[in-house]
């Protein structure tokens, strides 16, 4: 911090006292009220815990929300100063009052001035902020509780939640549905027998004989027995007078 930032850093903060009591310079506290919405009264300090419950409260900036400086050295009452824009993840400008003195004169509004995150872990913790009297950041990081946004408490507008890192169930195919074999499925099938071939016929006609071979025998063809005839037959000519 130097020299002129720590001597100044006596007056900055705001108290429920200064709203109340005409006092001859602005303080930071009426000015974040007017120019974020939120209304909160009393110390700038207490901020913090006043906007639980009833504003949304984070730790990245948004337009519109006001960051909220925690006590530090000899700044007792803490600070607030509105986030007019966000220029990075790591710059946003800010409004706010009573921070720098301008012309001697101490209560002079500032705006879109710089406020740089100069945590380790990037989270808005920590903050350096424009000094008009040495035309540059001022040197000190100064604690921040975080941002407390004019939403009420989980419906922050301008975020979107995370999407879920556990992928999404695969489809199953349909499977086709088992048929269960009952117990009588065989019945009336008859088993495969194997049936031997009949003996090959005698061929009675000479006309199919087998060549003979020399020596052997030949084979005598009988005539076929001719069946009697129906006249000879006394049960046949009952059955051939009844069919004239």
């Amino acid at each position: 911090m130097n020299a002129a930032e720590f001597r100044d850093s006596s007056r900055l903060g705001a108290s429920a006292f200064d709203q109340d009591e005409a006092l001859p310079y602005l303080q930071c506290v009426p000015y974040a009220r007017s120019v974020s919405g939120i209304q909160i009264y009393g110390d700038a300090l207490t901020w913090w815990e006043q906007a639980e419950g009833r504003y949304a409260r984070g730790h990245q900036p948004k337009v519109g929300a006001v960051m909220s400086f925690a006590p530090y050295g000899r700044m007792e009452l803490g600070h607030v100063a509105a986030v007019s824009r966000v220029v990075d993840s790591r710059t946003v400008l800010l409004r706010h009052a009573n921070w720098s003195p301008i012309g001697g004169h101490r209560g002079q509004i500032e705006n879109d001035v710089r406020g740089v995150d100069v945590s380790p872990a990037n989270d808005w913790s920590q903050v350096r902020v424009w000094y008009a009297p040495i035309g540059d950041l001022g040197t000190t990081a100064w604690p921040v509780n975080g941002f407390i946004y004019p939403d009420k408490p989980g419906k922050q507008k301008g975020y979107m939640l995370l999407a879920s890192s556990k992928p999404a169930p695969v489809a199953k195919a349909a499977e086709a549905p088992r048929q269960s074999i009952g117990a009588d499925f065989l019945k009336g099938v008859r088993p495969e027998v194997d049936v031997k071939a009949s003996p090959v016929r005698r061929q009675l006609a000479m006309s199919y004989g087998v060549p003979k071979s020399a020596g052997a025998k030949p084979v005598v063809s009988r005539p076929a027995r001719l069946a009697p005839s129906l006249s000879d037959d006394p049960i046949g000519r009952i059955i051939a007078a009844k069919t004239r």
